[in-house]
């Protein structure tokens, strides 16, 4: 499974290659398409997990003016 994010930038907020780079502490890799980026599960996550993740990506982009949109599927 794999977890996708997309991220909305603010004018006022953080360069989006800051973004990128705590977004990659987390284990995210940027993409093309639809998402930015991009989080491989290396096989199914349980409900726990990803919520853990959510809430990695929320401290970790605390602060920045950004805002974002996660789905794993």
């Amino acid at each position: 499974m794999e977890t996708y994010l997309r991220v909305t930038f603010d004018s006022e907020g953080a360069k989006p290659s800051a973004v990128a780079d705590r977004l990659r502490m987390c284990g995210f890799q940027a993409t093309q398409g639809n998402y930015d980026f991009v989080y491989d599960w290396q096989g199914p996550p349980n409900r726990d997990q990803i919520l853990d993740l959510s809430d990695e990506v929320t401290r970790q982009l605390q602060g920045l003016k950004v805002l974002f949109e996660i789905e794993t599927v």
